[in-house]
């Protein structure tokens, strides 16, 4: 019977995982010091490289294999392994005995059900915001993926592709550049290794690195200058809209096995596509610390800064201090996330909803 594609995914991976380190895999001192010298006797840890029905594929030195995803407790909305985990698995039974506590998450309601939190992806260091010098490139868009990198705790790089697209490719890296004070912007051509290179600060050995952004701006074709890999798919843009097909369906990790960007981990998910302005306040706080601090400077603390007199950002929209567009974005920004939020709050206040059965 031949394997389907998950086994193929599952056998390549351990493949690459087989000879690894605990830190070649992305351990640090942040997981070693929750397992205890008795734990550490009866688990070993372990790292999820992807996830499928209800089993993850995990990576540890020594441990290559498939195991189920299920835990020994029944826990919270965010009590189950996702794609970057670290957990301790049994040393005989190969079961899972709990997951890390986490340097970073990614998260979403549930496509068709809010009551239930996505878990996209854990212990990301940087995240790889990719836009192409085309239609695709878009200040509200990068600005809402920077409020996300932010509130999670990870670095942004935004990462420009399809130079040959633009008349004037260096306006846009300065456009985004200028979007907040030291964001690392990078102009390659995903389809060029020598390019790609320039990437490898950010993909050191045991760093991970996720990627998001819309479809068709050259994601997939990054991934597979990144890993080096042919097995990757991509799909055609259209001419007319710059759009294209979204080509990642599996949540999964990859090895940075090429050249100079060996040793890192590259996390490429197709829910990272549909993250949500949800309990982000200090996201857009840091994004936007710009308008933030002119607003501490209204006379009241409750002002809406649309006509209220003392409004501090009125005035310096007034007086050129303030881009008016940068505002309009910043409000609109803070209001989906307090809507979100109070939704976020009311489902997990629900009787009998998982989040709250611990």
């Amino acid at each position: 019977m031949p394997m389907n594609e998950d086994v193929l995914r599952t056998a390549e991976a351990a493949m690459k995982t087989s000879d690894l380190s605990l830190a070649q895999l992305g351990w640090k001192a942040f997981f070693s010091e929750q397992v205890s010298l008795e734990e550490s006797r009866s688990f070993q840890p372990a790292r999820v490289i992807s996830v499928h029905r209800g089993r993850v594929s995990v990576a540890g030195e020594g441990l290559e294999d498939s195991i189920p995803s299920s835990l020994p407790v029944a826990g919270g909305a965010e009590d189950r392994p996702t794609v970057g985990d670290w957990l301790l698995v049994d040393r005989n039974s190969r079961t899972i005995a709990r997951i890390l506590a986490r340097t970073s998450l990614f998260k979403r309601p549930a496509p068709g059900d809010e009551r239930r939190v996505q878990l996209i992806a854990a212990n990301v260091d940087t995240l790889f915001i990719v836009t192409a010098c085309k239609q695709d490139f878009n200040i509200a868009r990068l600005e809402r993926y920077l409020v996300l990198a932010r509130e999670v705790g990870v670095r942004p790089v935004v990462v420009l592709t399809k130079a040959d697209l633009s008349p004037a490719p260096e306006l846009l890296v300065d456009a985004a550049r200028a979007l907040q004070s030291g964001l690392q912007v990078e102009l390659v051509d995903g389809r060029d290794p020598a390019s790609v290179a320039r990437l490898a600060d950010y993909c050191g050995v045991g760093q991970t690195v996720a990627l998001v952004g819309s479809s068709g701006v050259g994601k997939s074709t990054l991934v597979k200058t990144l890993t080096g890999s042919s097995s990757i798919a991509t799909q055609a843009v259209r001419e007319d809209d710059g759009k294209g097909r979204h080509t990642t369906t599996v949540r999964e990790m990859y090895r940075l096995a090429n050249g100079a960007n060996e040793g890192g981990w590259l996390v490429d998910t197709p829910g990272m596509r549909e993250l949500q302005m949800s309990e982000v306040s200090t996201g857009v706080t840091e994004v936007f610390d710009d308008v933030t601090n002119v607003a501490l400077e209204c006379r009241f603390s409750n002002c809406t800064h649309i006509a209220e007199p003392g409004c501090a950002i009125n005035a310096a929209m007034a007086a050129g201090e303030l881009d008016p567009a940068r505002v309009a974005r910043w409000r609109k920004l803070a209001h989906e996330d307090a809507a979100n939020s109070g939704a976020a709050a009311a489902r997990r206040s629900r009787p009998g909803n998982a989040a709250n059965r611990r």
